[in-house]
């Protein structure tokens, strides 16, 4: 079944249709699980054998801008969606010209630059931080002396868990974080440091029809730049969530999206909202929908790129996601060996959820255990119990 639009013809793929994954990540791995009890057949492109989708789900093992081995992705699936917006835009603009991508390439292109970003945020009519392109040291100390300090120097593509950036504290580190960061020869942008109460996020799923529904606001908590919990419902107002959750509407609506897009947030101690960053994909902080809502952020999505009708969002239980790191992986496991007294005196249920990574390296992300509760205080007493996250 299918449509015309201006870009390109909108399809309807029913269980049974087979979606190709540019990424072989742990998003694509919760996305296959989830598409595959719905009846839909996966197929990931990835450049690392046994990628974590791989494992369940076929596999073409080549590099991201391989066009021949995404030409044989596109041969033998029906619909092309991704799992992370650092895949090759090249690529992906010419499986939109051979084959059928949803997403399309043009919101690749602006999530992949921060620059762009912005400027699409703003024209959605959405604030973002205060912010200047950078192109040389002069500019920087410029910029700083209009900022003040502390302030961020970001690099405009690549960067993530807090690489690709540097918090300028004081004017004598203004040449070293510029050459430092400079080196990844590409654009530069600095932001005001917006001193924040809280950081949130919200999920909002759009279907080529234009159909839009959102996910219940997560507060998020991070440890050396590295979402550690998100926190479900969100310890802010009523007005402050709906406001987010409108302006992740006004997004999704403003840029086009079909699929997810995850929207940052930082909350002001006066309640206003700034965007931080987009993710036009599953997030780290939707994991939590997996159990605790009636439909998940992963279902969702290939609802969204097959343009079935989008799920309902409710959320059923209160919930705490945490973050399983390397450093993690060993004592989690043996908490699963044994009776755990704790989740019964708090009345909680940790869902566990590792994604088949090979090498548990210390800071490198293998999973998440969701949290399930009465409360999100008795899910926090019981991730700080374990002992296994002290920070």
């Amino acid at each position: 079944m299918s449509q015309k639009t201006d870009k390109q013809t909108i399809q309807t793929l029913l269980p049974g249709s087979t979606i190709g994954i540019l990424g072989g990540g742990q998003l694509g791995r919760m996305m296959a699980n989830a598409g595959s009890a719905m009846g839909y057949r996966f197929i990931a492109l990835d450049p690392t054998p046994d990628a974590p989708t791989g494992q369940v789900a076929e596999q073409i093992v080549a590099a991201y801008d391989n066009h021949d081995a995404a030409r044989e992705l596109a041969k033998r699936s029906d619909v092309i969606t991704y799992e992370f917006e650092n895949v090759d835009a090249d690529v992906a603009a010419m499986l939109m010209a051979e084959s059928y991508v949803p997403q399309g390439s043009e919101l690749l292109y602006t999530t992949q630059h921060r620059l762009r970003e912005k400027r699409a945020i703003e024209a959605a009519g959405v604030r973002v931080a205060p912010y200047r392109e950078i192109r040389s040291v002069d500019e920087l100390r410029e910029a700083v002396t209009a900022f003040g300090t502390p302030c961020v120097l970001k690099t405009a593509m690549g960067g993530y868990d807090g690489k690709g950036q540097w918090v300028i504290r004081s004017e004598s580190e203004i040449e070293e974080a510029y050459e430092t960061l400079a080196r990844a020869r590409v654009q530069l942008v600095l932001e005001q440091f917006i001193r924040f109460d809280k950081e949130i996020s919200v999920i909002a799923a759009r279907s080529p029809q234009g159909e839009i529904k959102v996910f219940p606001v997560a507060e998020n908590i991070h440890v050396d730049n590295i979402l550690h919990l998100s926190i479900v419902p969100a310890r802010i107002t009523e007005d402050l969530q709906q406001q987010a959750e409108r302006l992740a509407e006004r997004i999704a609506e403003g840029l086009g999206v079909v699929g997810l897009i995850a929207v940052e947030l930082f909350v002001t101690a006066d309640g206003e909202l700034f965007v931080n960053e987009l993710a036009p994909r599953p997030h780290n902080s939707g994991h939590y929908t997996m159990e605790a809502c009636r439909t998940s952020q992963f279902e969702q999505h290939v609802r969204a790129v097959c343009n079935l009708p989008l799920g309902d969002t409710t959320l059923m239980s209160p919930v705490v996601m945490v973050n399983v790191l390397g450093e993690h992986v060993a004592p989690l496991l043996e908490l699963t060996a044994r009776a755990d007294e704790a989740a019964k005196r708090l009345k909680v249920a940790p869902k566990l959820h590792l994604y088949g990574k090979k090498e548990a390296v210390v800071k490198r992300k293998m999973g998440h255990v969701n949290v399930l509760a009465e409360t999100t205080d008795a899910a926090l007493s019981w991730i700080e119990e374990t002992t296994i996250w002290k920070v």
